[in-house]
Formats: C-alpha cells, sequence, structure tokens
C-alpha cells in the first residue's frame, strides 16, 4: 500500500485531535474517525495533510460547518442514516510517511468535486480564523 490515495476530497479515519482536546493539553485522539482530506501539499520533508473533522455532533450556528447531504454520505462510504458535518473552522495537519497516526489504507470513500471544492475554497478565504492542531513534531 502507498498514501497516493491521500488527495483532496477523500475520506480516511484518523484519530483526530480536536482543539479543545490540544488546548486541555491532551496530544492523542480519543478516537479513530472519518476525516475529510483537505489539502496535501508537496515538501522535501514529506507531503503535508490537512484532515477536516467529520461529526455527527450538529456545530453551533457559530461554528463554520457543512451538514453532509445524503448522496455525498454515500460517495464517502459514510452512514446515511445519521446527520453528519464537516468542521472547517479547525483541522489538524500531518506528514505522510512520518506520521504516527496515517497508515496506508485506502479510503472509505470520497466527496464529489462540486461537494467539496466550494467548501474548500471557502476554508481558504477564512484560514486565518481557522484554528491548526498540528500532529507531527
Amino acid at each position: 500500500m502507498s498514501y497516493d490515495h491521500f488527495q483532496t476530497a477523500s475520506v480516511i479515519r484518523y484519530p483526530y485531535l480536536w482543539a479543545r482536546q490540544a488546548r486541555a493539553a491532551e496530544t492523542e485522539g480519543r478516537k479513530d474517525r472519518p476525516v475529510a482530506v483537505g489539502v496535501r501539499i508537496a515538501r522535501p520533508d514529506g507531503n503535508l495533510v490537512i484532515f477536516f473533522p467529520i461529526t455527527s455532533r450538529q456545530p453551533d450556528a457559530s461554528r463554520f460547518a457543512a451538514e453532509v447531504p445524503t448522496i455525498e454520505k454515500r460517495r464517502a462510504g459514510l452512514d446515511v442514516d445519521l446527520r453528519l458535518w464537516i468542521i472547517f473552522d479547525e483541522f489538524n495537519s500531518d506528514i505522510v510517511g512520518r506520521s504516527f497516526y496515517l497508515e496506508p489504507e485506502p479510503p472509505i470513500g470520497r466527496f464529489s468535486k462540486a461537494f467539496f471544492l466550494p467548501l474548500l475554497r471557502e476554508f481558504i478565504a477564512r484560514r486565518k480564523a481557522s484554528t491548526d492542531v498540528v500532529r507531527f513534531r
């Protein structure tokens, strides 16, 4: 296996560390959860990848989040019977090939470009207001 499948809009399982947990000095995600791969940036020391969490807990109206439509849940390999949201105002960043948390397993699915790319563009516009939890050292 390789890490080539970690591409924009793919969905993998990852031990996401929430910003509130990191502020409380936690260092490990409490459980594997589905995350959306936002961006993969080539770097000499390994590709940097940004992950957005997917949750069944409805976010506050003040959060930058998007509810996942049923058709997108199917494409992404998610439970179509649950209401799910992608959170965009916080993210984890990690390094492919150097991460303690990434495994070279195939994604569980992928969001369509029509759904995901407008949200990613909005994230880029708002990035300075987002919280990055760095998972590599």
